[in-house]
């Protein structure tokens, strides 16, 4: 690595970028320290198609619609939208669904989960630590010949199929269906206007196709390479950024007890971050780093997303997603279902040596 090396910069950019309009969502009218959130935003968007009836949750997030077409656009005009895929669909398809249950309990994805903390919401250093240690595990997992096989080329649609359906989506929001729902309370009727959010996931979605930077990843590559990667310094910067900005615009509130959208069940933070750690190691990116690859034409990816979606429905509609009082009995019997399906995929896909 160099420090003249223009892909450190991307990098470090798209971090700061991310960790300051992380904060600043929130100041324009997205949930306190949910200024991005990739669960809180499928599970939302999903309740807004109307694939759960949790009042309170329903709502098309521009972000995650402008996360996807911004790496997308910026894809196609770098030539580095290459339709591709097959390697474990049904896998990967139920990776994203465990992927946002693991967020879910937590109350947050690892976006979020580190705008908590710089925001001074210490009961997600459960979370951090957790989120280290499924890193950890995944790592060890492909040191020890866990492959879930490689990607093959496609010369057919599917690749495009997952950008086609969030075209779809940004129709709808601009113009709505008439069974397009929206709430009228809690936290998906907290937003910012329409088009501050979609400009912002816009830009991020496009720099974030250009540098690769993903949250797992950079704990991934900490973990593997220290410094030497240029991925930990846009952590970094995503860090220092975020805690500036809510020193700065007053939202650094530290402490255990009343923090928004968490709770103190710190063994079932752990775990859910864990098992979103653990995950998104084996499949090559955090919720977020699905959404980019997924708008390069990854069919893999999208497969991911449209498991999330359908995880995004699951926890709200059987009691799943933790809450300001704690963690549901159906939310750590999901946790621990992730659990043995990540052991046992492991265990399947493992290359045995002769």
């Amino acid at each position: 690595m160099s420090f003249k090396d223009r892909h450190l910069w991307t990098i470090v950019l798209t971090g700061a970028l991310m960790g300051t309009f992380g904060v600043l969502l929130s100041v324009w009218g997205n949930p306190e320290n949910s200024g991005i959130c990739i669960s809180c935003f499928i599970e939302s968007s999903a309740g807004a198609l109307g694939f759960h009836d949790n009042s309170s949750m329903q709502y098309l997030r521009p972000e995650i619609i402008g996360f996807v077409l911004g790496a997308v656009l910026t894809a196609v005009v770098s030539r580095e939208f290459r339709p591709h895929g097959g390697s474990n669909p049904l896998t990967r398809l139920f990776a994203g669904i465990f992927l946002i249950i693991g967020c879910a309990v937590f109350i947050g994805c690892p976006i979020k989960l580190f705008l908590r903390f710089t925001a001074g919401d210490f009961t997600a250093l459960a979370g951090v630590v957790g989120l280290v240690a499924g890193v950890w595990m995944g790592l060890r997992g492909l040191a020890n010949g866990i492959d879930l096989g490689a990607p093959k080329k496609e010369f057919n649609s599917g690749g495009l199929i997952v950008p086609a359906l969030f075209v779809i989506l940004l129709l709808f929001l601009i113009f709505p269906p008439a069974f397009i729902l929206s709430s009228g309370k809690g936290g998906a009727a907290q937003y910012a206007p329409m088009t501050v959010s979609l400009g912002v996931a816009l830009l991020l979605g496009a720099l974030a196709q250009r540098s690769r930077f993903c949250i797992t990843g950079s704990v991934r590559d900490a973990m593997l390479m220290g410094f030497r990667s240029c991925m930990p310094w846009g952590f970094f910067a995503f860090f220092a950024a975020a805690a500036i900005t809510s020193i700065s615009s007053g939202r650094f509130h530290p402490g255990l007890v009343g923090q928004p959208g968490a709770h103190l069940d710190y063994l079932w933070s752990f775990l859910g971050m864990f098992l979103t750690g653990w995950i998104s190691v084996l499949i090559g990116g955090c919720p977020f780093r699905q959404l980019i690859k997924s708008g390069e034409g990854d069919a893999d990816a999208g497969l991911v997303v449209v498991g999330m979606f359908i995880g995004g429905a699951a926890v709200q509609s059987w009691n799943i997603a933790g809450t300001a009082a704690g963690v549901p009995f159906y939310g750590k019997v999901a946790v621990l279902a992730g659990l043995i399906f990540i052991t046992l995929t492991s265990m399947l896909n493992r290359e045995r040596k002769t």
